[in-house]
């Protein structure tokens, strides 16, 4: 598994994909591999992106008298279902780690790290666990370790973007 944390949804695909090939601990793809791709990358060597001007939405294929016509269509049926596996896979990361649904509150910095501790700890229940059920026990507050709150403290969330913190460094 690789996991390339750290780029802003901004970041064009192409862009995001030389970084991990190029960088120091990049993305390595088995001889006779492919990764797949969406449209936003250009096809090139062990990277599969689908055919463009040619059917490639699920539900473009629906339906009786919908199946594949030609190798390109079958191509693109494959990829779009494949591509619908991952899609589901974030939206598990999603809802299991709800920390995601919006902005975090802290450094860009430790975003990132979130990102790479989420997925291993993620990976470790899957691996560990026989359900995706947990329990949540009730805590007995008073004989609870938690540390007393402060009220009169007003929380301001710290959100940076990489550009600001990259900026803040430099400064």
């Amino acid at each position: 598994m690789y996991i390339l944390s750290g780029w802003e949804r901004a970041a064009h695909d192409s862009k995001l994909l030389n970084d991990a090939i190029t960088r120091r601990n990049r993305l390595k793809v088995a001889q006779g591999k492919y990764f797949l791709v969406d449209c936003g990358f250009l096809n090139r060597r062990q990277f599969l992106a689908p055919f463009q001007g040619v059917r490639y939405h699920l539900q473009d294929f629906a339906g009786q008298g919908n199946d594949p016509e030609n190798e390109k269509e079958l191509f693109n049926l494959h990829h779009a279902a494949l591509r619908n596996v991952i899609e589901r896979i974030f939206n598990i990361f999603k809802s299991r780690f709800t920390i995601f649904k919006s902005a975090p509150p802290f450094l860009f910095k430790t975003q990132v790290e979130f990102v790479l501790v989420c997925a291993a700890l993620h990976n470790f229940l899957r691996k560990e666990c026989c359900s995706d059920e947990f329990s949540i026990e009730a805590v007995d507050e008073a004989s609870s370790s938690t540390l007393p709150i402060n009220e009169d403290y007003t929380f301001e969330p710290i959100i940076q973007t990489q550009k600001q913190e990259r900026e803040d460094a430099n400064a």
